[in-house]
């Protein structure tokens, strides 16, 4: 699979080449939120108010972050389950959002998003938490202060390793996978391999 360096803000253009199983290494300024603060966000949306960042042509990191201990920029940081998110996903993907980074398979409403809005999910790996605070280079909260790790925070980041789950196309990689994974057990139960 191919891998790809990328820099925020990504293009539409960059998307478009992007697929299930490709790896990223995205450098530049990403924002981190989870559910508390994407309930807010929808809500405002619904409601035809601003959001309280632009979030246009941005990539959303479902995480909230340990404390950092002294002469670190962020505590171990690990992708929520972005099953989570999925109530919020297409609405954020239809205001503009271009990427989201969590763990774990989606619903069809955020594959079909993905293809509709032009966007992308990708996984970060959660056993990778100190890596990944390695990568995050600068901190800022930015909203919500009041929701505490579930704030919305802007992170500036280099080579933050990614898989492409969802691409624009409305493939997924977690079916793709599990697919092999059947042929191959159907095939080992049979004595082929």
């Amino acid at each position: 699979m191919p891998e790809y360096r990328l820099q925020t803000p990504i293009t539409k253009e960059d998307i478009k080449k992007l697929k299930i199983g490709d790896t990223v290494l995205l450098t530049g300024t990403i924002f981190m939120a989870r559910d508390a603060a994407h309930k807010r966000m929808v809500e405002l949306l619904e409601n035809n108010k601003p959001l309280p960042v632009e979030l246009k042509g941005e990539v959303i990191f479902y995480a909230g972050p340990c404390p950092p201990k002294p002469g670190q920029v962020i505590g171990p940081v690990a992708p929520t389950t972005a099953f989570r998110m999925d109530p919020y996903a297409p609405a954020m993907y239809e205001y503009g959002v271009v990427g989201t980074i969590g763990k774990g398979p989606r619903r069809d409403m955020v594959k079909d998003a993905c293809k509709k809005h032009g966007a992308v999910s990708f996984a970060a790996i959660g056993g990778l938490s100190t890596i990944l605070s390695r990568r995050v280079k600068a901190v800022q909260v930015v909203a919500y202060e009041d929701l505490g790790p579930e704030a919305i925070r802007r992170l500036e980041v280099q080579d933050f390793p990614l898989l492409v789950a969802y691409d624009s196309n409305g493939d997924d990689l977690y079916q793709q996978e599990i697919a092999k994974y059947e042929n191959f057990k159907q095939k080992t139960n049979k004595g082929a391999v």
